[in-house]
């Protein structure tokens, strides 16, 4: 017993310590391949998220998890699994009803009206970091809400982006637990989900409306990849990203988005200081913004 007791105490490692100087060394390179800004006052949830990776790694500092970013073979995989454990994706069907509602008793409504007088049936919604899918598959049930058996005649895409690898493959499985599902209404529930032992399982209709990838907002190569949108919902994201990257992003969204398409920020989210591309639109239930043209 006490031979087992000493072996299982050398196996034991104590989490490394983040120094000053290689929190900024890390932070600079999330930056400087995110756009991603991390405070000083955040130093202790990144020591606490990435400690235990290091173990995994058999990485006994920082100084070497960075050298193991920039230089192993490795480097791509691992900087995949840094924007795992780093990004926050705290989301849920039917977030900010207030927006949601509005989106789907106004805008939606005269851009479908739009689309149909210029004689075209086809609409591309971009959810613009979209995280384990809640976004992207609400406003799919919400086309379907408002078209009904009508959403057969039309062309209908959304493009929903993440950063992380692990966020996109739950997305794509389209499973989720009652959590995910704590604001959506029970008649949706019913209508939408199908119970399995896993979960709460998105219907396929649904599913099928939506086209998942791995995209870096602040890459323009990346964004180039999304086409031209009529909408684009991109809630509660910016807030990570210090003005300067804030404006590249908003700059990017300028350029895919359609002239007399909107853009729906985070309820509590302002642009007015960071650009001027955008002019915003008082509506009941909240702000929308449209192109300066």
């Amino acid at each position: 017993m006490a031979i087992t007791l000493s072996m299982r105490n050398l196996s034991l490692r104590k989490t490394p310590k983040l120094s000053n100087e290689e929190f900024k060394q890390l932070t600079s390179f999330i930056y400087e391949k995110t756009g991603i800004s991390i405070p000083p006052r955040r130093k202790y949830l990144i020591e606490n998220k990435l400690g235990k990776r290091l173990n995994e790694l058999n990485i006994k500092t920082y100084s070497d998890y960075i050298k193991y970013l920039k230089f192993s073979p490795q480097k791509e995989t691992e900087f995949k699994k840094l924007c795992e454990l780093i990004t926050i994706n705290e989301t849920c069907f039917f977030r900010d009803i207030k927006q949601l509602t509005l989106f789907k008793n106004i805008i939606l409504p005269e851009m479908l009206k739009k689309r149909q007088e210029q004689g075209s049936k086809s609409l591309t919604i971009w959810s613009a970091g979209c995280s384990s899918g809640e976004e992207p598959y609400t406003l799919g049930i919400i086309l379907h809400e408002v078209l009904k058996v009508s959403i057969i005649g039309w062309n209908i895409k959304i493009y929903a982006n993440d950063l992380s690898p692990a966020m996109l493959f739950k997305a794509r499985k389209g499973i989720y637990n009652e959590y995910s599902l704590r604001t959506t209404p029970e008649n949706i529930k019913k209508k939408y989900f199908t119970v399995t032992k896993e979960g709460y399982k998105i219907h396929p209709k649904v599913q099928k409306l939506v086209n998942f990838q791995l995209i870096n907002l602040a890459d323009p190569r990346d964004v180039k990849k999304i086409p031209k949108s009529d909408i684009i919902f991109c809630r509660n994201v910016i807030i990570y990203f210090d003005d300067a990257v804030k404006k590249k992003v908003l700059s990017h969204f300028y350029e895919n988005l359609k002239d007399d398409g909107y853009l729906f920020l985070g309820y509590s989210e302002s642009i007015h200081r960071i650009t001027k591309l955008f002019k915003p639109q008082i509506k009941p239930g909240g702000i929308v913004y449209q192109k300066n043209l």
